[in-house]
């Protein structure tokens, strides 16, 4: 009898015991991989504004191993028969599926002094973007190849704080050997990237359109995509008779006038009809890269739309916040290639947005050393191209947008959506049951001037163009795979994203 009592009182103890263990062992656990600044793996988040693709609702979204498992309306809310899990309450924030963003040159391997896969993910983490798609140049070597593909890979594990995916080059090497294209496809690339024009990189010299047309053959067969940067060389207009000063923009600009971006593609388009269904290249896709000219070259695009080719295009926000009329002599951190054009160009590039005859955004963050960039020289002819935008480019598209009346739905549609339907990234770009867990939570109205006091995570914040500006739209929280690798301004400990290979 006084056994068994003894055993009834310590029930109790032992049960509080094993609860302290278990609280023990979870919290060891978490501070060993420290994936997420929030320990729990199934929780809900709230706000008055979530995004889903039905349009804005109030209501909650519940993650579970790093999935959403449902999303639910306020006022079928209390209805619910939730666990008692962890509910993070955002107020009026704004609930959005991560940004994709399939444009960005991280440098790694071997140009890790321009940027990163540490930096680069941690700018992107902290700038609503939940995946990246790294180009195949500028690291080194570029990716053109299963061998040089493996670098990157390996260069990248356990160092990513976001999801990270790889285009491989389409360059002369391997254009005409559908073997060699095709061991790089079962690499795990998501697809090929050509240069109509010298890269400035040597081991991804231009392809032309017999390269291209084959590259298109072989890439039918994965249904992948080609990415083309589209300037074909020709004549310039420096040689004018003007004075041509190498510290003005306008100079920087006639060296590679519209007529440059009308030509490529042109010549693109003529191979482009063999994607429609029925063609020699069905299964096959075009996607035009950092559309600049709002003229001739968006003409051509609509048209060749219209008959049933498979061709996107996407500009950058670069070209949507910034004219060539603005640019001060010699800062060359506005320097890039196609170039940033004038005014009234710009203003045609927003109209083509708010009508969806350009589908898509994309950072095009091509960062560099600053010594390259010539900014004490201001040599716009001599200095390094590629504007540095990775963590901005949410509230830039925002901020300069309110004036055409954007909406949180384009947003999400140009940054989310339509994106990772161009990588074949089908289990992201909405928040939607059974699609991964990658939210951004972001403030729409908050201001912030983006001077030496803000927090910027890629290698040089010195050489942005948008240093100096006033942008709205705080992010707030970030979320991979329902890891919170961003909140309140502090990142994750361990870099746990995810490499993304085609299969």
């Amino acid at each position: 009898m006084e056994r068994s009592l003894l055993q009834w009182r310590l029930l109790p103890l032992l049960a509080l015991i094993a609860s302290f263990l278990s609280v023990f062992f979870a919290s060891r656990s978490y501070e060993e991989t420290q994936c997420s600044l929030l320990p729990h793996d199934h929780y809900w988040i709230s706000s008055k504004r979530i995004l889903t693709p039905d349009g804005l609702i109030s209501g909650s979204v519940e993650v579970n191993g790093g999935v959403i498992v449902s999303v639910v309306k306020e006022e079928d809310w209390y209805k619910e028969q939730r666990s008692r899990v962890k509910v993070t309450d955002y107020g009026e924030a704004v609930i959005m599926p991560g940004l994709v963003d399939v444009h960005a040159h991280l440098d790694d391997p071997g140009r890790s002094e321009w940027e990163g896969f540490p930096s680069g993910t941690k700018a992107a983490a902290a700038g609503g973007i939940t995946t990246l798609i790294d180009m195949p140049l500028n690291s080194d070597p570029s990716t053109v190849s299963p061998e040089t593909l493996k670098l990157k890979i390996e260069a990248a594990k356990e160092r990513i704080l976001v999801d990270v995916g790889f285009w491989g080059g389409l360059v002369p090497d391997n254009a005409l050997n559908s073997s060699a294209l095709s061991s790089l496809l079962d690499a795990g690339v998501l697809g090929l990237k050509s240069f109509m024009c010298p890269s400035g990189i040597n081991d991804f010299p231009m392809t032309n359109i017999t390269h291209i047309k084959e590259g298109l053959s072989v890439l039918a067969k994965y249904k992948r995509p080609l990415l083309v940067h589209a300037e074909v060389e020709m004549d310039s207009e420096i040689d004018d008779g003007t004075d041509n000063d190498p510290r003005s923009y306008l100079t920087y600009l006639k060296t590679r006038p519209s007529s440059w971006e009308e030509g490529a593609i042109r010549n693109l388009l003529s191979v482009t009809e063999n994607t429609r269904i029925g063609g020699s290249a069905e299964g096959a896709h075009v996607h035009i890269v950092h559309l600049s000219d709002a003229s001739s070259s968006l003409e051509m695009i609509k048209e060749a739309k219209g008959k049933g080719d498979s061709v996107t295009v996407e500009t950058c926000p670069h070209y949507l916040a910034f004219s060539a009329e603005e640019i001060p002599e010699g800062d060359t951190r506005f320097k890039c290639s196609p170039p940033i054009r004038h005014a009234a160009n710009r203003e045609k590039l927003w109209e083509a947005m708010m009508e969806g005859d350009i589908d898509m955004l994309s950072s095009d963050h091509s960062p560099t050393k600053p010594e390259l960039k010539l900014l004490s020289d201001g040599n716009f002819l001599k200095a390094w191209g590629g504007i540095s935008s990775l963590q901005f480019v949410l509230p830039v598209t925002w901020s300069y947008g309110r004036k055409y009346g954007v909406t949180l739905e384009q947003v999400a549609s140009w940054w989310s959506d339509r994106p990772s339907k161009l990588a074949g990234l089908h289990s992201k770009g909405a928040i939607a049951v059974g699609k991964h867990a990658d939210i951004v939570v972001w403030e729409p109205e908050v201001e912030f001037d983006l001077d030496e006091d803000h927090p910027i995570h890629f290698k040089h914040p010195s050489i942005s163009a948008y240093l100096g500006r006033k942008l709205s739209g705080k992010v707030v929280s970030t979320f991979v795979r329902g890891n919170l690798v961003f909140g309140e301004g502090k990142h994750a400990s361990d870099a746990c994203g995810s490499l993304l290979l085609a299969t």
